[in-house]
């Protein structure tokens, strides 16, 4: 059964009455059907403009879920957004970021989406509506292992929520595949800086993503960039031991003591190039 309601209400309705598989870009949906032919109703949510529009309001920018990766890309959004309209750059071809949803990304919950990096940085809350109401959590309680959300049978994602205290960060997106374009990451890396007035680190946000179940922070990092002048003091400061919370695996893409190596390397690389965009010596 395809279900295409009118509305957002009545996309809820659907879904609590016939519970279902919703679809907007459709891009994991249909490549998915050849591993595993869906027998629930099929809700088609593309065409709801309300799940589409990017807001920049006065303390919250709110991007619906179903903003594409071409919206977000050509959307005024603050430069702390430049790491993820980087990693939306990098999402496939021309045709799938022109269909693909940030909202599907998110709830697909690939250890590969290039997204969760990026909104991690920027501290991005998750909007979800169902006929009880709406609430609110943050990504990094949202995304709960590989292929899993906190999203339950009846709730859809409406939008995600960045805080416009983060619109002065710098921010930087790195990727790593098998070739340039049209790959699945081995590895990601999105950084977020602040600088003081005397040119120290003053705010350090690193999130990396395929090197793990779930893409996440390193707070243990971020703390020792405090007040770091220099690139050569980055350098110092990015040391194996502190990426010791990533559990990579070894797949068809790369192995996992490849991908510690390889995130240790980009980490270090990131580091020093959002710190140089920010204006650091």
């Amino acid at each position: 059964m395809f279900l295409q309601p009118a509305s957002l209400h009545a996309a809820i309705d659907l879904l609590a009455q016939h519970g279902g598989r919703l679809i907007a870009g459709g891009t994991d949906f249909f490549p998915g059907l050849a591993q595993a032919p869906e027998t629930r109703p099929v809700i088609n949510i593309a065409h709801l403009a309300e799940l589409s529009a990017i807001t920049l309001g006065p303390d919250l920018i709110r991007i619906g879920a179903g903003a594409t990766w071409s919206e977000i890309v050509a959307a005024p959004l603050p430069g702390s957004f430049d790491a993820l309209k980087a990693a939306a750059r990098e999402i496939g071809s021309i045709q799938i970021q022109n269909r693909g949803t940030i909202g599907g990304n998110l709830c697909n919950a690939s250890p590969a989406a290039d997204s969760v990096p990026p909104l991690l940085t920027l501290d991005a809350r998750i909007e979800i509506a169902s006929a009880r109401g709406l609430r609110t959590l943050p990504l990094a309680d949202f995304i709960r292992g590989n292929r899993q959300t906190d999203l339950a049978t009846d709730e859809i994602v409406t939008a995600i929520l960045v805080p416009r205290a983060a619109d002065d960060l710098a921010t930087y997106f790195l990727k790593l595949g098998t070739r340039r374009y049209l790959v699945i990451s081995i590895a990601m890396i999105a950084i977020a800086l602040r600088r003081d007035a005397d040119g120290a680190i003053a705010d350090a946000r690193v999130a990396i993503g395929s090197c793990s179940a779930v893409a996440q922070r390193l707070g243990d990092l971020e703390k020792v960039l405090i007040g770091c002048r220099t690139v050569s003091e980055i350098a110092a400061a990015v040391k194996p031991g502190r990426l010791a919370a990533l559990s990579p695996i070894d797949d068809v893409r790369a192995t996992a003591t490849y991908r510690r190596d390889a995130a240790a390397t980009l980490v270090r690389r990131a580091i020093q190039d959002c710190f140089a965009k920010s204006g650091g010596a």
